[in-house]
């Protein structure tokens, strides 16, 4: 059975930093791309950032410039390095595996609070 489990979520004061991991377990075939998306209350769910297995990246204009994605293929891990940090940056950030045949796995969520 598929697990992600992300970490490293908190409170932190605008301007700060946090690096979120996301950790799977189990098998996923042919997996195309890992990504974050994030949820804040009364909105809808969006990407954040993505890396492909060709280390291809791509973020939200949102956070262009302050947040990193990258991968640890070896140990099943992806990490978003989040600088600079707003308020509006509040929100629940989830893990995403992506695979060839258009499965999406997900974690169970952490959350990350900016305080003005």
């Amino acid at each position: 059975q598929v697990q992600l489990v992300e970490s490293g979520g908190g409170l932190v004061q605008a301007g700060g930093s946090l690096r979120l991991s996301c950790a799977y377990s189990g098998r996923i075939y042919s997996i195309n791309a890992m990504g974050w998306y994030r949820q804040a209350p009364e909105k809808q769910r969006e990407l954040v950032a993505l890396i492909t297995n060709g280390v291809t990246t791509k973020y939200a204009d949102s956070v262009k410039g302050r947040f990193t994605i990258s991968r640890d293929n070896a140990n099943n891990t992806v990490y978003l390095q989040m600088n600079s940090l707003k308020p509006e940056d509040t929100a629940v950030y989830y893990c995403n595996v992506r695979n060839w045949y258009g499965t999406n796995y997900w974690g169970k969520g952490t959350l990350v609070t900016v305080s003005s």
